[in-house]
């Protein structure tokens, strides 16, 4: 597990959207976390899996914005976000092993043609019966 210091991360503290009462538009406890990618102390590689990540959280320059609102509270938006930012950089680490394509053996393909065969001699034995034979 990745884990990322909090001198690589910038915490914004903006007015939460939605209803919410009064309070919502004197409290800003909603957080803006914004992450360099490029200028992270991440590994090149894991920088490049996460700069092609199809997320529209990530911009053109490179830097994963995460808007935490969840909470009612900035300090649970704020370790919401940071947990989120770690869950997508640790999702990205995670390399899928390599799919080998593989054949069906000898007698998988004989108990399936048999299966077939059955079926096949059912279904003619539901035709028509001949008045005159």
């Amino acid at each position: 597990m990745i884990l990322i210091s909090e001198t690589e991360y910038e915490l914004t503290a903006i007015r939460a959207q939605g209803a919410g009462g009064q309070n919502v538009n004197k409290v800003s406890s909603a957080i803006h976390l914004r992450f360099d990618i490029t200028h992270s102390s991440l590994s090149d590689w894991l920088k490049a899996r996460l700069l092609h990540l199809k997320d529209n959280r990530i911009t053109e320059a490179g830097i994963l914005v995460i808007k935490a609102q969840q909470y009612r509270t900035q300090e649970a938006n704020k370790r919401d976000a940071i947990k989120r930012l770690h869950e997508i950089i640790n999702v990205a680490n995670i390399v899928k092993p390599t799919r080998y394509a593989t054949r069906p053996s000898y007698g998988a393909k004989q108990r399936r043609l048999e299966g077939k065969n059955q079926r096949s001699l059912l279904k003619q034995l539901r035709g028509k019966i001949s008045a005159g034979d």
